[in-house]
This record gives C-alpha cells, structure tokens and sequence, in this order.
C-alpha cells in the first residue's frame, strides 16, 4: 500500500490562508445641498470639490482598499425639502450625509439623523458638516452623529474682533445679516465680543433680511450711509453677500466691510477692482496664505472645473473619513464616528483637530483684504477678476478656540472601534 505523504503548504500559501481577507466596499456619501436657485453655484462648487477629492483619494488609496463616492440632492436651501431628501437617501442605503450651506437645514438634519439612529440600530447615519457655523450645532443641539469641520461663527467672530478691536479708526459698526439661525449668532455674537473687547464702540444699526430673497439692497446700504457707520459686518453669503457688495459700491458707500464669505461663488466678480482695500473676510484659508499652501489643488480645481477651490475643509473631511477606514480597515459609520473623535491630522491649512468632546474642529484662521494681484504676495486672484485675498494674519487655533457646553450621549463603542 502507497504511504500518503502529509501535504506541504508553501510559506506564502500558508501566509496568504492565515491574513484575513482583504475587505473592500465603497463609502457613499449623499450631500444634499442646495443644487437650484441663488445659492446652486455654490452647492455644484463644492459637489465639485467632493468629487474631485474622491477621485484623488481613490487613486492614492487614502482609505486603503476601500473607495469613496458622492452624489448629490437637491435640497433646495430648505429644512422640508432636505428632510424629504434625507429619507431619499436613507432609503437608497447611504450611511453618510454631508451638508453645509445653511445652519437651519443642519439643525432639521441633526435632529432627524439622532431619532432615525435611535430607532435603527445598525443603520446609523453619520452628518458631516463642512459649513452650517451656528455654535449651537456643537453645543446645546451637539450629536455624537454630526461632525463639524469648519469654525463655528463664534470662534470666527472671537478672532475677527480681536483683529478690529486694534484698529482705533473704527468708531461705528452696522451690522445686516440674513433673517434665520446663523444671522442671529453672528449678530449676537458681534454686540457680545465688541462690547468686551471695545466698549467704545457704537452699535449704530443692526438689520435683519429674509435669505434669498431681496433682490435689491439699495435701501439697506442708504441705511448704513445714513448712520455714519465706518464699518460693516457681516455673516450673508451667497447672492445676499454679492448684491449687498454691489450696491454699496454703486453707491459710492466706502464703510470697510468685514464678512465672512467674501470668497464664495459670485461675490468676488461683484466686488472686482472697485471695493479692494475695502473688503476683509475671516476664514479658515486662503490661497495666498503664507506658505501659498495648496496652491497645487488651487491650480488643479481651475484647469478642471474652469471655478475656483475655496471650500478646503472638505479635504479635511475626505482626510479623516478615509483615515478612519484605512486605520480600522472599516467602512461602518459607527466605528469611522469613533475614529474621528480626537482625530489629529495635516490639513492645508495646517494641523487641525476634531476635539472629541463636541465634535467641532479646532483650526487656525485668516484674516484677510480684497487686493489686487501682485505675484508675489497675491498670486491668486478669483474669479478671473484680477484681485484676490491678501493675507493680513494668520490666527493660531487656540485664539479662536471657544468652550462648549456640549452633553454628548454615545452609543456604545463596536468592539475593534
């Protein structure tokens, strides 16, 4: 009888059967945004951006073996609409949501993704916000399911006050701003911090407007001309922000305005050469920053979109969901919420933070003028306008850094998150 000879497995054989298999899915991520109206050129900007980063981060394997994919709903600016598109999603099997413009619609989101997490378990949805800054967000409304990745209006505000408190030629603020969450935070928060900071200040109006909706600011700007104010804050963006700058330059209105999105889509091309000087945002980045740091994906985002890259907390998003997969070889929104928490990582605008605590990340700031390019300090206009963002100060993290009052409740920790 022929002996068997005991089977002999090859070392990479044996090596390949004991590694667990390697695990691949796709990360999908809706944003439902505002796709139609005044605001879509800013909704398809940074539907734009998404895409661009996913492509990137696919081909450079940032979550590993796993891939990232967006697509986005139209939720028109509004609450209703963009409840109605989150159960679309739910429905379609999306485990991650993304959504910034307005603060109203992240409120709705929040509260909608905390009861549908609560009565699905194994479902959950998890909310990355790249641009709804009311404070609340990641205070009294904190969820364990929201990640906020761009500075809340209070911490923008702390380091814009700061920054005007030393400029003893301001003797008088108006302040305007859009009639719904994120207007009345920075309008309370502007009176607070000016008042601590320079009590010789004079509040000489305070209005606010419904979103989206004035056509005309004509007899706002005859309002600011009348009160003497020499400077203007405010937190409007989109067209409010562009029809705003464009009829206090076709007044001949010369009050500085201090805003907060004064780079996104279409208020630049409103300003063009007539307001440089006049203008100043605060924001988490600029092209011409000191080091021109990410000046490649600036470059890149042009050639390709023929638009320009402002929305850079969306690479820091990409950044940490895709670190989180890699890390726990994962794609379940749960133990990727637990990663991120406390997550450290190399944004473009430098090393940044998730503080764990409140889930709002902590960043540095710019603070900038509307200028003519020069090629060495601005090299980078926008819009093809021939101006763009000199930078007047960078603002370290810990200047803006605000306390929260956030009670977070969390699930339980998966076991390997």
């Amino acid at each position: 009888m022929k002996k068997i000879r005991p089977l002999v497995l090859t070392a990479s054989v044996a090596a390949a059967l004991a590694a667990p298999a390697a695990f691949a899915d796709t990360i999908k991520i809706a944003m439902i945004e505002t796709m139609s109206g005044a605001f879509a050129p800013i909704g398809q900007n940074q539907l734009n951006t998404f895409r661009m980063f996913a492509e990137m981060a696919n081909q450079q394997k940032w979550a590993g073996n796993h891939t990232l994919e967006v697509q986005a709903f139209d939720g028109k600016g509004s609450p209703q609409e963009s409840l109605n598109q989150l159960k679309t999603v739910i429905d379609q099997g999306y485990r991650f949501i993304a959504q910034g413009n307005g603060s109203g619609v992240a409120l709705a989101l929040i509260d909608a993704v905390n009861k549908h997490n609560e009565r699905n378990p194994g479902k959950e949805i998890v909310f990355l916000n790249y641009s709804a800054i009311d404070p609340d967000l990641t205070n009294s409304k904190c969820s364990f399911w929201h990640f906020r990745f761009d500075a809340n209006s209070d911490m923008k505000m702390e380091a814009l006050t700061s920054y005007m408190a030393k400029d003893q030629s301001i003797k008088k603020v108006y302040l305007i701003n859009q009639n719904y969450a994120h207007g009345h935070q920075v309008t309370r928060a502007a009176k607070e911090y000016l008042k601590r900071k320079r009590p010789d200040i004079q509040i000489v109006g305070d209005d606010l407007h419904p979103i989206a909706t004035v056509k005309d600011f004509a007899p706002y700007v005859a309002k600011i001309k009348a009160s003497g104010a020499d400077s203007v804050i405010t937190g409007n963006w989109g067209a409010d922000l562009a029809l705003l700058v464009k009829s206090a330059k076709d007044s001949g209105l010369t009050s500085k305005f201090y805003t907060y999105y004064g780079g996104t889509s279409g208020v630049p091309t409103a300003m063009g050469g007539a307001v440089a000087g006049q203008v100043k945002q605060i924001a988490y980045w600029i092209p011409n920053n000191e080091t021109f740091a990410g000046k490649e994906i600036v470059e890149a985002f042009k050639k390709k979109y023929n638009d320009d890259f402002y929305v850079s907390d969306i690479y820091t998003v990409m950044q940490m969901v895709s670190k989180a997969a890699k890390d726990g070889n994962t794609t379940d929104p749960v133990k990727i919420a637990f990663a991120m928490e406390g997550m450290k990582v190399k944004a473009i605008n430098g090393d940044v933070e998730m503080r764990a605590a409140d889930h709002q990340l902590q960043q540095p700031l710019y603070i900038s003028t509307w200028t003519k390019v020069d090629g060495k300090k601005v090299k980078y206009d926008q819009e093809n306008t021939g101006h763009g963002w000199s930078n007047d100060q960078k603002i370290e993290s810990y200047v803006a850094t605000q306390p929260t009052s956030c009670q977070m409740k969390r699930p339980a920790r998966p076991s390997g998150a």
